[in-house]
């Protein structure tokens, strides 16, 4: 039982640095405030899932799945 949980702290501790600099590599949100006038109706504001950035919000969401899913598991107290 020992090494699984040793497996899982190093997994979670692989999880926290790929959301770190993830997170890091994303664009800033005030860079979309041309929205108000109406400039984010271009191919790029369109088609923002399948760019890099799109990539990088999904691989963001399930990171943080894993992240939150392996500290619950990893809190889990012996009986």
């Amino acid at each position: 039982m020992e090494i699984l949980r040793t497996l899982l702290t190093v997994v979670f501790i692989i999880v926290c640095l790929g959301l770190t600099v993830l997170v890091l590599m994303q664009e800033g949100k005030s860079a979309g405030l041309g929205a108000i006038s109406g400039a984010a109706e271009t191919y790029w504001g369109k088609n923002k899932g399948r760019s890099m950035e799109g990539t990088l919000v999904k691989i963001t969401k399930y990171l943080a799945i894993a992240f939150i899913v392996i500290a619950a598991i990893l809190n889990i107290n012996r009986f």
